[in-house]
């Protein structure tokens, strides 16, 4: 299998992704949910076979649950857009970088953002450069966050960063677009400077300004939260 193969099988997951995503919140007749819970079941193993390099098995899998959603939307229960594959193919590449060290909703938001505009590479903060950003040690290490966010929906590949050069991950994956977090640190208009001084003249720099507003949607939050149930002094080092 070649990587055109891998790519065409992922714009088929990707395709189906976007359907599913169209159906949510919808009311549905319960014996019709029955076939979307069934597709979104066929999803997830398609992208299970993908990630083992399985490109057959994965297409098998991708094929029945657009089949059944096709068998939907040919009834008139959903009214499905699908994509031409050709777009897919073509989807622009997403650059988001962050910690991730406790995922909370906050961090679904961005990356689903990011997966709307096209394909989803995240860069994981490494423990070596974790106090220079959060003046803090981190709790979770940085193998098992990049484990759990290479297994999130929307991230088509995550990766670590490197421990010297913040940049070097964005001249590896030249990315078309890095999307920042509503409180990131970097400036958008210096992170373009120094891109542009590396040849990297065509990558954009957005920010997402939208923030949910919840107060355990931030890990900061979310640790004096743990410390206060447990009877410590969230102040305390």
């Amino acid at each position: 299998m070649n990587v055109d193969v891998k790519e065409r099988v992922y714009a088929y997951i990707t395709n189906v992704e976007k359907a599913l995503d169209q159906i949510k919140g919808k009311e549905i007749d319960a014996k019709y949910k029955k076939l979307v819970e069934l597709a979104e079941i066929y999803l997830h193993d398609a992208k299970y076979y993908h990630e083992k390099g399985d490109y057959i098995t994965s297409l098998a899998c991708i094929a029945y649950a657009e089949g059944l959603i096709d068998s939907l939307r040919f009834l008139e229960v959903l009214d499905i857009k699908w994509e031409a594959l050709s777009s897919l193919l073509e989807r622009p590449k997403i650059l988001v970088a962050g910690g991730f060290e406790i995922i909370h909703p906050g961090h679904m938001y961005l990356l689903k953002k990011a997966w709307e505009l096209g394909r989803v590479y995240a860069v994981i903060a490494r423990d070596k450069n974790f106090y220079k950003f959060k003046k803090r040690q981190p709790i979770i290490p940085e193998e098992q966050r990049l484990e759990v966010v290479e297994n999130i929906k929307y991230v088509y590949k995550a990766i670590l960063g490197d421990e010297n050069d913040y940049l070097k991950p964005v001249e590896e994956i030249k990315p078309d677009i890095i999307l920042l977090g509503p409180d990131q640190w970097p400036n958008e208009n210096k992170l373009v400077h120094e891109l542009k001084k590396r040849g990297l003249n065509n990558v954009r720099v957005e920010r997402l300004n939208k923030r949910l507003s919840n107060d355990l949607y931030s890990v900061s939050n979310i640790i004096k939260k743990i410390l206060s149930v447990h009877g410590c002094n969230p102040e305390q080092k």
